[in-house]
Protein backbone atom coordinates (compact mmCIF):
# COMPACT_ATOMS: atom_id res chain seq x y z
CA UNK A 1 0.00 0.00 0.00
CA UNK A 2 1.42 2.99 -0.79
CA UNK A 3 1.33 6.36 2.12
CA UNK A 4 2.81 9.77 3.30
CA UNK A 5 4.22 10.50 6.44
CA UNK A 6 3.80 14.63 7.73
CA UNK A 7 5.47 16.64 10.53
CA UNK A 8 3.15 18.30 12.57
CA UNK A 9 3.49 21.14 10.39
CA UNK A 10 2.07 19.43 6.80
CA UNK A 11 5.31 18.99 5.83
CA UNK A 12 5.94 15.37 3.85
CA UNK A 13 8.01 13.56 5.63
CA UNK A 14 8.11 10.00 3.59
CA UNK A 15 6.59 9.10 0.80
CA UNK A 16 6.28 4.87 -0.58
CA UNK A 17 5.21 1.22 0.15
CA UNK A 18 3.84 0.55 3.27
CA UNK A 19 3.26 -3.23 4.67
CA UNK A 20 1.30 -3.75 7.81
CA UNK A 21 1.84 -0.29 8.97
CA UNK A 22 5.68 -0.35 8.15
CA UNK A 23 7.64 1.44 5.34
CA UNK A 24 8.55 -1.65 3.51
CA UNK A 25 10.00 -1.77 0.22
CA UNK A 26 9.87 -0.22 -3.41
CA UNK A 27 10.62 3.22 -4.58
CA UNK A 28 10.42 6.01 -1.88
CA UNK A 29 11.09 9.42 -0.75
CA UNK A 30 12.15 11.13 2.18
CA UNK A 31 12.47 14.80 3.46
CA UNK A 32 13.50 16.53 6.20
CA UNK A 33 11.59 20.29 6.07
CA UNK A 34 10.85 20.30 2.60
CA UNK A 35 14.01 19.11 1.27
CA UNK A 36 13.91 15.98 -0.39
CA UNK A 37 16.86 13.46 1.47
CA UNK A 38 16.89 10.36 -0.02
CA UNK A 39 15.17 9.33 -3.35
CA UNK A 40 15.76 5.12 -3.97
CA UNK A 41 14.44 2.07 -2.81
CA UNK A 42 13.62 0.33 0.43
CA UNK A 43 13.71 -3.58 1.27
CA UNK A 44 12.27 -4.98 4.38
CA UNK A 45 12.16 -1.95 5.74
CA UNK A 46 15.94 -0.08 5.22
CA UNK A 47 17.14 2.17 2.60
CA UNK A 48 18.72 -0.62 0.14
CA UNK A 49 19.87 1.55 -3.27
CA UNK A 50 19.98 4.89 -4.33
CA UNK A 51 21.12 8.48 -3.18
CA UNK A 52 20.48 10.54 -0.33
CA UNK A 53 21.24 12.28 2.80
CA UNK A 54 21.46 11.15 6.84
CA UNK A 55 20.25 14.39 9.00
CA UNK A 56 20.87 14.13 12.74
CA UNK A 57 18.22 16.03 15.16
CA UNK A 58 19.56 19.19 15.20
CA UNK A 59 19.17 19.20 11.84
CA UNK A 60 23.17 18.64 10.23
CA UNK A 61 24.10 16.40 7.83
CA UNK A 62 25.86 13.62 8.69
CA UNK A 63 25.69 11.38 5.56
CA UNK A 64 25.45 12.26 1.68
CA UNK A 65 26.32 9.42 -0.68
CA UNK A 66 25.18 6.32 -2.76
CA UNK A 67 23.75 2.67 -1.65
CA UNK A 68 23.49 -0.32 -3.43
CA UNK A 69 22.75 -3.60 -2.06
CA UNK A 70 21.92 -1.85 1.49
CA UNK A 71 25.46 -1.07 1.13
CA UNK A 72 27.24 2.43 1.20
CA UNK A 73 28.80 2.30 -2.38
CA UNK A 74 30.57 4.91 -4.67
CA UNK A 75 31.26 8.70 -3.33
CA UNK A 76 30.76 9.64 0.31
CA UNK A 77 31.00 12.37 2.71
CA UNK A 78 31.06 11.96 5.80
CA UNK A 79 30.12 14.70 8.35
CA UNK A 80 30.17 14.75 12.69
CA UNK A 81 27.23 16.30 14.56
CA UNK A 82 28.03 19.53 13.43
CA UNK A 83 28.20 19.06 9.99
CA UNK A 84 32.17 19.42 9.86
CA UNK A 85 33.37 17.02 6.81
CA UNK A 86 35.09 14.06 8.23
CA UNK A 87 35.25 11.60 5.50
CA UNK A 88 35.51 12.16 1.55
CA UNK A 89 35.79 8.74 -0.49
CA UNK A 90 34.70 5.88 -1.96
CA UNK A 91 33.23 2.97 -0.42
CA UNK A 92 32.19 0.08 -2.20
CA UNK A 93 30.18 -2.72 -0.67
CA UNK A 94 30.28 -0.63 2.73
CA UNK A 95 34.38 -0.45 2.95
CA UNK A 96 36.40 2.13 1.97
CA UNK A 97 38.36 2.00 -1.27
CA UNK A 98 40.37 4.02 -3.47
CA UNK A 99 41.87 7.09 -2.62
CA UNK A 100 39.95 9.23 0.63
CA UNK A 101 40.15 11.61 3.04
CA UNK A 102 39.47 11.81 6.89
CA UNK A 103 39.69 14.76 8.77
CA UNK A 104 39.47 15.72 12.64
CA UNK A 105 36.02 17.19 13.97
CA UNK A 106 37.83 21.03 13.69
CA UNK A 107 38.20 20.11 9.97
CA UNK A 108 41.73 19.42 9.86
CA UNK A 109 43.20 17.17 7.68
CA UNK A 110 44.49 13.89 9.83
CA UNK A 111 44.83 11.56 6.98
CA UNK A 112 44.64 10.86 2.69
CA UNK A 113 45.66 8.01 0.82
CA UNK A 114 44.29 4.27 -1.06
CA UNK A 115 42.14 1.94 0.97
CA UNK A 116 41.67 -1.67 -0.30
CA UNK A 117 38.61 -3.78 1.32
CA UNK A 118 38.32 -0.75 3.95
CA UNK A 119 42.53 -1.13 5.13
CA UNK A 120 45.07 1.15 4.20
CA UNK A 121 47.04 0.08 0.86
CA UNK A 122 49.52 1.87 -1.17
CA UNK A 123 50.60 5.39 -0.15
CA UNK A 124 49.46 7.18 3.09
CA UNK A 125 49.74 10.51 4.94
CA UNK A 126 49.00 11.42 8.08
CA UNK A 127 48.95 14.44 9.90
CA UNK A 128 49.16 15.85 13.32
CA UNK A 129 45.91 16.59 15.07
CA UNK A 130 46.72 20.15 16.35
CA UNK A 131 48.84 22.31 13.94
CA UNK A 132 47.48 19.83 10.44
CA UNK A 133 51.64 19.40 10.18
CA UNK A 134 52.84 16.15 8.47
CA UNK A 135 54.03 13.12 10.64
CA UNK A 136 53.97 9.86 8.35
CA UNK A 137 54.27 9.47 4.81
CA UNK A 138 54.81 5.90 3.04
CA UNK A 139 53.64 2.36 2.30
CA UNK A 140 50.82 0.69 3.93
CA UNK A 141 49.99 -3.08 2.79
CA UNK A 142 46.54 -4.46 4.49
CA UNK A 143 46.26 -1.72 6.99
CA UNK A 144 50.05 -2.21 8.57
CA UNK A 145 53.18 -0.19 7.33
CA UNK A 146 54.87 -1.89 4.56
CA UNK A 147 57.38 -0.76 2.62
CA UNK A 148 59.68 2.61 2.52
CA UNK A 149 58.14 4.88 5.50
CA UNK A 150 58.89 8.23 6.83
CA UNK A 151 58.13 9.09 10.20
CA UNK A 152 58.29 13.10 12.12
CA UNK A 153 57.57 14.94 14.60
CA UNK A 154 54.72 17.03 15.23
CA UNK A 155 57.25 20.08 13.65
CA UNK A 156 57.77 17.65 11.02
CA UNK A 157 61.37 17.38 12.16
CA UNK A 158 62.47 13.96 10.56
CA UNK A 159 62.53 11.20 13.18
CA UNK A 160 62.44 8.00 11.14
CA UNK A 161 63.41 6.65 7.47
CA UNK A 162 63.56 3.09 6.48
CA UNK A 163 62.04 0.09 5.43
CA UNK A 164 58.34 -0.86 7.56
CA UNK A 165 57.31 -5.19 7.40
CA UNK A 166 53.66 -5.90 8.69
CA UNK A 167 53.95 -2.76 10.80
CA UNK A 168 57.38 -2.82 12.10
CA UNK A 169 60.97 -1.63 11.83
CA UNK A 170 62.90 -4.59 9.46
CA UNK A 171 65.70 -3.72 7.24
CA UNK A 172 67.69 -0.67 6.41
CA UNK A 173 67.17 2.80 8.32
CA UNK A 174 67.62 6.21 9.89
CA UNK A 175 67.18 7.44 13.04
CA UNK A 176 67.41 11.19 13.98
CA UNK A 177 67.00 13.06 17.65
CA UNK A 178 66.69 16.91 17.23
CA UNK A 179 67.76 16.61 12.91
CA UNK A 180 71.35 15.24 13.96
CA UNK A 181 71.33 11.42 12.84
CA UNK A 182 71.84 9.16 15.50
CA UNK A 183 71.43 5.50 13.99
CA UNK A 184 72.39 4.05 10.46
CA UNK A 185 72.20 0.36 10.18
CA UNK A 186 69.52 -2.39 10.20
CA UNK A 187 66.46 -3.16 11.83
CA UNK A 188 64.83 -6.57 13.26
CA UNK A 189 61.57 -6.41 14.82
CA UNK A 190 61.34 -2.84 15.51
CA UNK A 191 64.80 -3.19 17.17
CA UNK A 192 68.00 -1.61 15.99
CA UNK A 193 70.01 -4.51 14.63
CA UNK A 194 72.97 -4.03 13.80
CA UNK A 195 74.93 -0.35 12.01
CA UNK A 196 76.40 2.73 14.49
CA UNK A 197 74.14 4.70 16.47
CA UNK A 198 73.84 7.29 19.35
CA UNK A 199 71.43 7.00 22.83
CA UNK A 200 70.41 9.96 24.38
CA UNK A 201 68.73 10.47 27.82
CA UNK A 202 66.69 13.51 27.98
CA UNK A 203 68.60 15.42 25.08
CA UNK A 204 72.10 13.91 26.66
CA UNK A 205 74.33 11.43 24.61
CA UNK A 206 75.12 8.57 26.46
CA UNK A 207 76.64 6.22 24.19
CA UNK A 208 77.84 6.09 20.48
CA UNK A 209 78.47 3.59 18.89
CA UNK A 210 78.11 -0.02 17.15
CA UNK A 211 74.73 -2.53 17.49
CA UNK A 212 74.59 -5.99 16.95
CA UNK A 213 71.10 -7.92 17.36
CA UNK A 214 69.72 -4.86 19.05
CA UNK A 215 72.40 -4.33 21.55
CA UNK A 216 75.37 -2.47 21.98
CA UNK A 217 78.39 -4.36 19.82
CA UNK A 218 81.68 -3.36 19.03
CA UNK A 219 83.42 -0.47 19.49
CA UNK A 220 81.23 2.36 21.44
CA UNK A 221 81.83 5.19 23.97
CA UNK A 222 79.52 5.89 26.86
CA UNK A 223 79.00 9.26 28.78
CA UNK A 224 78.44 10.36 32.18
CA UNK A 225 75.30 12.81 32.50
CA UNK A 226 77.70 16.09 32.68
CA UNK A 227 78.72 15.07 28.90
CA UNK A 228 82.24 13.89 30.29
CA UNK A 229 83.86 10.12 28.91
CA UNK A 230 82.84 7.41 31.05
CA UNK A 231 84.26 4.73 29.37
CA UNK A 232 85.24 3.84 25.24
CA UNK A 233 86.07 0.37 24.17
CA UNK A 234 84.49 -3.09 23.32
CA UNK A 235 81.21 -4.24 23.53
CA UNK A 236 79.35 -7.34 23.77
CA UNK A 237 75.76 -8.15 24.15
CA UNK A 238 75.60 -4.85 25.17
CA UNK A 239 78.02 -4.76 28.17
CA UNK A 240 81.78 -3.72 28.17
CA UNK A 241 83.48 -6.71 26.89
CA UNK A 242 87.23 -6.90 25.60
CA UNK A 243 89.86 -3.79 26.19
CA UNK A 244 88.42 -0.86 27.31
CA UNK A 245 89.34 2.55 29.22
CA UNK A 246 86.93 3.79 31.86
CA UNK A 247 87.10 7.45 33.28
CA UNK A 248 86.20 9.34 36.42
CA UNK A 249 83.19 11.94 36.10
CA UNK A 250 84.72 14.85 37.95
CA UNK A 251 88.22 15.41 35.93
CA UNK A 252 87.56 13.35 32.87
CA UNK A 253 91.02 11.45 33.93
CA UNK A 254 91.62 7.61 33.28
CA UNK A 255 90.18 5.37 36.00
CA UNK A 256 91.15 1.92 34.57
CA UNK A 257 93.02 0.73 31.25
CA UNK A 258 92.52 -3.10 30.55
CA UNK A 259 90.24 -6.17 29.70
CA UNK A 260 86.26 -6.24 30.56
CA UNK A 261 84.15 -9.41 31.12
CA UNK A 262 80.30 -8.42 31.10
CA UNK A 263 81.04 -4.86 32.65
CA UNK A 264 83.43 -5.95 35.19
CA UNK A 265 87.31 -5.51 35.41
CA UNK A 266 88.63 -8.85 34.63
CA UNK A 267 91.75 -9.91 33.04
CA UNK A 268 94.89 -7.71 32.81
CA UNK A 269 94.80 -3.68 34.17
CA UNK A 270 95.76 -1.03 35.49
CA UNK A 271 93.75 1.07 38.00
CA UNK A 272 94.42 5.03 38.84
CA UNK A 273 94.30 7.38 40.95
CA UNK A 274 92.03 10.79 40.17
CA UNK A 275 95.50 12.53 39.82
CA UNK A 276 96.90 10.18 37.19
CA UNK A 277 98.89 7.82 39.15
CA UNK A 278 99.25 4.34 38.82
CA UNK A 279 96.92 2.68 41.80
CA UNK A 280 97.30 -1.00 40.59
CA UNK A 281 98.84 -3.12 37.64
CA UNK A 282 98.52 -6.81 37.48
CA UNK A 283 95.18 -9.24 37.21
CA UNK A 284 91.60 -8.83 38.23
CA UNK A 285 88.59 -11.35 38.45
CA UNK A 286 84.52 -9.83 38.48
CA UNK A 287 86.22 -6.75 39.37
CA UNK A 288 88.16 -7.38 42.33
CA UNK A 289 92.25 -7.32 42.35
CA UNK A 290 93.81 -10.65 42.17
CA UNK A 291 97.12 -10.09 44.26
CA UNK A 292 100.36 -11.74 44.41
CA UNK A 293 100.88 -14.69 46.80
Amino acid sequence: MKGKEYDYNGRVLFEGEYLRGEKWKGKIKEYYKDELIFEGEYLDGKIWSGKGKQINSRGNITFEGEYINGKQNGYIKEYNYISMLIFEGKYINGLKNGYIKEFNDDGKLKLEGEYLNGEKNGNIKEYDKDNGNLILEGEYLNGEKNGNIKEYDRNMNLLFEGKYIKGERNGKGKEYYNNELIFEGEYLNNKRWRGKGKEYDNYILIYEGGYLNGERDGKGKEYYENGSLLFEGEYKNGKWNGIGKEYFSKNGKLKYNGEYLDGKWNGKGKEYFQNGKVKYNGKFLNGEKIKKK
